[in-house]
């Protein structure tokens, strides 16, 4: 395939994997169902200095987001199971994290498609490991700088939001003011609130929160914090109460 074969070549010949390439880690996402394509990225953003996730299909990529909030995506449009353009509409409206498309697709149309639907940089098929390795630089200091200026306003607006639990009251309050919850979003956030820093695996919340005798999976538990952080976190993409630990679980951090 002309597009492995090239991207390959071109970056192993010049050394890729040197230290600007280095300056910005990040966990990236890739959700492509090619896996020469998929093996190539992979290898070539870990040299970089990234940790790599992967998916061969949209829904096990959607999946993916959802679980382990990657800081960047790089997804193809062509996809089974679901298309990357609505894994990528799906993404964005829960969340502001980077998104890369690089696609065979690649005429204007198929350009802007992909822009209008929620990406943020485009590069079509064959393509080159640097041109990759540039892009996702670019895209990652963007999210930092973005990041930094909201935590420079934070900062000149007063102390971070806290979250405070009244369980006798069944009350929530975010930097003093009520916040609404159902029961089990606030039965959910009592119980981690209570054990602050502690992981629990979404099997040991669903058995501790839901009951033993709950018949259901465990993306409940993921659809339940999402929305407490819709409601409590000043930056839902971005959690700073309700912390996702990759590969096992959640914790709260007061």
């Amino acid at each position: 395939m002309r597009s492995i074969a090239s991207a390959t070549g071109d970056s192993r010949a010049r050394g890729g994997g040197g230290p600007a390439e280095r300056e910005l880690p990040a966990t990236v996402l890739i959700i492509e169902d090619d896996p020469a394509i998929r093996d190539v990225l992979a290898y070539h953003l870990e040299r970089a200095g990234h940790t790599v996730l992967t998916a061969g299909d949209g829904v096990s990529g959607l999946e993916q987001a959802r679980h382990e909030a990657p800081d960047l995506l790089i997804v193809d449009l062509m996809l089974p199971r679901m298309s990357g353009s609505d894994v990528i509409r799906q993404v964005r409206s829960e969340s502001n994290v980077g998104v890369l498309v690089i696609s065979a697709r690649g005429d204007v149309a198929d350009r802007v498609a992909g822009i209008e639907c929620g990406a943020d940089d485009y590069i079509g098929k064959p393509f080159s490991v640097h041109e990759v390795l540039a892009r996702v630089r670019a895209l990652l200091r963007r999210a930092r700088r973005t990041e930094e200026q909201g935590a420079h306003t934070r900062g000149a607006q007063g102390a971070a939001p806290t979250i405070a639990v009244d369980e006798r009251a069944h009350e929530v309050r975010r930097q003093g003011e009520l916040v609404e919850l159902a029961p089990r979003e606030f039965a959910l956030l009592s119980f981690l609130v209570r054990h602050p820093r502690q992981v629990f695996s979404r099997d040991t919340l669903l058995n501790t929160v839901w009951g033993y005798d709950y018949v259901g999976d465990t993306r409940t538990v993921d659809v339940h914090v999402y929305w407490l952080r819709q409601k409590l976190e000043p930056h839902p993409a971005h959690p700073r109460h309700l912390v996702t630990v990759r590969r096992a679980g959640y914790r709260f951090e007061p």
